[in-house]
């Protein structure tokens, strides 16, 4: 595929179209195999159109100790950001009020929906990823206190979710790209099933439903404390909106989620952050040469203001301690190693041109069979749900 300037930019030539898709024929660490495919796959995946399938090494540990070993400074980069904290409660504040605007304005109305869009839609998106950053516990010092806080974020969104966010977010961080544990990959019947224009339009309509729904069919998280806060506080706010602003209000937040979710510009950035946008050339399509294919991307745009700078998501997957208002002083410390990486300038783009190209697509992510690290990992091997230790999901 030819990228375009002004969205995706990346230094790999064109390539044939016939070299899209990659086969498993090696094993981690050793030769390749002589049966392309030992390897057990999903049969769906097999007779359908199969996903970029590697045996290298996720990318962002290895830059990560490179990044450390000639700039050892970035470490002075990491640590709770206290912005943070008041950025939440503005923002929170902020549609607390639009709620209030519009406690007697119809649903089915322009202005509605205009607000919804514009502000409402902004403005959860900009939570989600306040919680995406609390996550990383970058708000406070106290592992605790972010836990809390982050269902202060959660208000708006007017459903309990960022107590189960962080266990399967982290375990994105740790075993990305790995089959059955990265709950942010796509499965393979949405591949089947939404890989065609329609498909993929749809998967971007609702694709908040898909991020919410699709990690408790892949594997559940226990059900802890934080979780059972989470759940009766949301909740319990809910409750007071409706008693207190009437159900429009509690319209306008849920609206909001959906629509932060779905055509709106900052929802470019769960697509354009790992899927694969760049051409894939011979030698990569080839795992026995154990070239890897761009799996994260960075946007680099005005957008990021809006969104705790989760564009830089090269540099937030390297290292994830790193606070949104630093993520650009590590760009600039190490900017050699960021340079020359593919990344994009437009999330609006991004979405059009994966409904719109033909190259890009629901099966362009990157995956992998073993490797990465998961909670509660043993011996190399995925542990059960009941082997995963407590503190490693509350801390």
């Amino acid at each position: 595929m030819a990228p375009s300037v002004s969205s995706t930019t990346t230094s790999v030539p064109e390539a044939p179209k016939l070299q899209k898709t990659i086969r498993l024929n090696g094993k981690g660490g050793g030769q390749p195999q002589q049966n392309g495919d030992s390897l057990q796959r999903d049969p769906i995946e097999v007779k359908y159109r199969d996903f970029f399938w590697t045996y290298t090494e996720e990318p962002h540990r290895t830059r990560r100790i490179a990044i450390i070993k000639a700039h050892p400074e970035v470490t002075k980069l990491c640590g709770p950001e206290s912005l943070t904290k008041y950025v939440v409660l503005g923002v929170v504040s902020l549609q607390i009020l639009c709620a209030y605007v519009l406690r007697n304005t119809p649903f089915f109305s322009a202005p509605f929906w205009l607000l919804a869009y514009v502000v409402g839609a902004t403005a959860n998106q900009n939570l989600f990823l306040a919680i995406h950053e609390i996550s990383h516990n970058l708000a406070f010092r106290s592992p605790t206190a972010n836990r809390l806080f982050a269902i202060v974020a959660n208000l708006p969104i007017g459903v309990p979710y960022s107590a189960s966010f962080r266990p399967y977010h982290l375990t994105h961080h740790k075993s990305l790209g790995v089959d059955g544990l990265d709950t942010d990959l796509p499965t393979a019947l949405e591949a089947i099933f939404l890989d065609s224009i329609l498909g993929k339009a749809f998967f971007c309509t609702f694709q908040i439903f898909f991020y919410a729904i699709r990690p408790m069919c892949v594997y559940q998280v226990p059900f802890t404390w934080v979780s059972a806060t989470n759940v009766a506080v949301q909740l319990a706010f809910d409750a007071i909106i409706l008693k207190t602003l009437g159900g429009n209000s509690m319209l306008y937040f849920l609206l909001s989620s959906f629509l932060a979710g779905s055509l709106h510009p900052l929802a470019g950035h769960f697509i354009a952050e790992h899927y694969v946008y760049s051409t894939v050339t011979p030698t990569q399509a080839d795992p026995a040469n154990r070239v890897p294919v761009p799996e994260t991307y960075s946007y680099y745009g005005p957008l990021n203001f809006l969104t705790y700078n989760v564009g830089l998501h090269n540099e937030h997957h390297d290292f994830p301690a790193v606070p949104w208002t630093r993520l650009p002083a590590l760009n600039r410390i190490a900017h050699e190693f960021y340079d020359d990486l593919p990344h994009h300038r437009s999330w609006t783009y991004v979405i059009w041109r994966f409904i719109f190209d033909e190259n890009v697509g629901i099966r362009c992510r990157v995956k992998r069979k073993e490797g990465g690290r998961l909670v509660g990992q043993k011996g190399g091997k995925v542990a059960p749900q009941a082997d995963w230790k407590q503190d490693e999901i509350e801390a």
